[in-house]
């Protein structure tokens, strides 16, 4: 099949290449396609929005289905007082078409509407998309309210988030006449679509037989978990009598594992990176019927994150011309620096960046954790350092905020210290490009990819990180080939004072001398890292492989 089967006005603007014909649908409750269209958080997002990009450029007959969140993730804004607070705020998309689809779930007894969204791919470059919305006329605003927020803090509401995904997109297909070969979960969240297919299929194996599922979650606490009576009271299972979806999913007892029953209705799963994939075979391996859990290492789209000057020094291996574009990159960033916080930042100065989500596992703070040592590393005039944090916190995490805050006050004492709001594409973008060195801090072995250091070094940024996640497999800590710098993992008990000891000796010992007193090295090292991360951590390579690994 070289040719999409979807009806003619959503159909893919390319012939397929012949090993990507086998037609696949990817669930995922966030996208990250472009600063304009808010419909994602943070690492899950960005990680399915790169996946959409290559899909596309690779000619692949997949197609996303999602949820058009009305007020996106939450728009990250400063109160009077200079502290975080959390907007949110109706998002209005010109560019998305009415596909004229409307349905109805039931969702605690009630019927809600839902309607379809298409995202052309002649905006973005990316494969078909479609985004689903409660927020229509004929609904109540309960019903209307599903789709406002993503991850809403309201149980039952995020639940219904979660049938819309899965139910909704399933039904959605249904009503586009389309039945694609492979019906593909990034993580659990769609996974009540399985109850949809097994009433229109009949089994649970032609459900296996369908059916693929991506984890990313290390921990088994936090895999989502409900009281089955709870979900069965909302109609996550459709109109399947619970006895039935007891059968089929193996639960038992009263909670309801929405990974474990995926695990089970899949006919394969994987990590998002290799060591992600040995925790998540250790984490599941005593559970009874489950698919094999394999690995696919999460990467992100090159052509989307690099920037092409950097990219030509790149490719002729001159080392001038990438000092120099670096040099150059550094005036948008500090340009953000400048207008969100007052401060004006020396382009010649090294400059570190934290940006990620903010959660207390990935450690946004843990250098300022020893005061002393860390007001010696920002008033060192021999070896002057800049850092800037961004990210934002879950919008309920009231721990994560007072971090953020924390260290935005801590940066009133430190000219060369600084905290943005307001991190998304756009400033991840400007953030990448300007970074010398990109800090990632997660406690090990908590991080199950990661991605940001990957787009970061493509762009000429130096990684200094736990190994943990993607960098275990891109690490080249010593010798002539060293690409980046390594926190050595803690042994057992508390990491963080082993961690940040580490991580100060590196940029004392190491980092901070070789920039200034031998900036040929340092030179040579961003490139190794460039060539490095372009051999293999594009996500061209990770959407071929998921052909070739999961859906073939």
């Amino acid at each position: 099949m070289s040719v999409s089967q979807l009806p003619s006005a959503f159909r893919h603007p390319y012939s397929f290449a012949p090993a990507f014909q086998k037609s696949v649908v990817y669930f995922s409750m966030e996208f990250a396609i472009d600063q304009a269209l808010k419909t994602y958080s943070g690492g899950l997002g960005f990680l399915a929005g790169s996946h959409m990009r290559s899909a596309f450029d690779e000619r692949q007959n997949l197609i996303g289905i999602g949820i058009l969140w009305k007020c996106g993730y939450y728009d990250q804004i400063r109160q009077a007082d200079n502290s975080m607070d959390v907007q949110f705020r109706e998002k209005m998309y010109g560019f998305l078409q009415d596909t004229g689809i409307r349905f109805t779930i039931t969702i605690a007894g009630r019927p809600v509407w839902v309607q379809a969204f298409f995202l052309d791919p002649k905006h973005f470059s990316t494969v078909p998309m479609f985004f689903l919305t409660t927020d229509v006329d004929g609904n109540d605003e309960a019903a209307r309210s599903i789709s406002y927020r993503l991850y809403d803090a309201d149980s039952e509401r995020k639940v219904a988030q979660c049938m819309l995904l899965g139910l909704g997109g399933a039904r959605f297909l249904d009503e586009l006449h389309y039945q694609p070969a492979v019906y593909h979960l990034n993580e659990a969240h769609a996974v009540s679509a399985v109850f949809h297919l097994y009433k229109t299929l009949g089994s649970a194996a032609a459900v296996r037989e369908r059916m693929v599922f991506t984890t990313h979650t290390p921990e088994e606490a936090g895999n989502e978990k409900h009281d089955i009576g709870f979900l069965e009271k909302l109609g996550f299972f459709g109109d399947l009598p619970l006895e039935e979806v007891r059968q089929i999913t193996g639960i038992r007892d009263s909670i309801f594992n929405h990974s474990l029953v995926a695990l089970r209705l899949s006919r394969k799963a994987n990590g998002v990176s290799r060591l992600h994939g040995a925790v998540s075979r250790l984490l599941w391996g005593s559970y009874p019927d489950i698919c094999e859990i394999t690995h696919i290492t999460n990467a992100q789209n090159h052509g989307y994150w690099a920037d092409s000057q950097l990219e030509t020094a790149r490719q002729t291996g001159d080392v001038s011309a990438l000092a120099a574009r670096k040099k150059a990159l550094k005036e948008p960033l500090f340009t953000f620096v400048a207008d969100q916080v007052g401060k004006l930042f020396d382009p010649n100065v090294l400059t570190m960046v934290w940006a990620r989500r903010f959660a207390a596992y990935k450690r946004p703070d843990l250098l300022t954790q020893d005061g002393e040592r860390f007001k010696r590393l920002m008033k060192n005039r021999d070896y002057p350092l800049q850092i800037i944090w961004a990210g934002k916190p879950y919008p309920f995490d009231d721990g994560a905020a007072r971090t953020f805050n924390h260290l935005y006050y801590l940066s009133h004492l430190y000219p060369r210290m600084a905290v943005l709001t307001g991190y998304e594409l756009a400033l991840s973008k400007v953030l990448k490009d300007g970074a010398d060195l990109w800090l990632n801090t997660p406690i090990v072995p908590r991080e199950a990819s990661g991605t940001s250091g990957m787009t970061a070094a493509m762009n000429g940024a130096v990684n200094v990180s736990t190994n943990d996640g993607w960098i275990c497999e891109f690490e080249k800590d010593n010798g002539p080939e060293q690409n980046a710098f390594i926190i050595p993992t803690a042994p057992e008990g508390n990491p963080d004072e082993h961690d940040r000891n580490h991580l100060f000796r590196l940029l004392e010992e190491d980092i901070l001398p070789m920039y200034y007193e031998r900036p040929a090295d340092w030179q040579a090292l961003q490139l190794r890292s460039m060539n490095d991360v372009n051999a293999y951590f594009t996500s061209a390579r990770m959407a071929r492989e998921y052909y070739q690994i999961m859906y073939e």
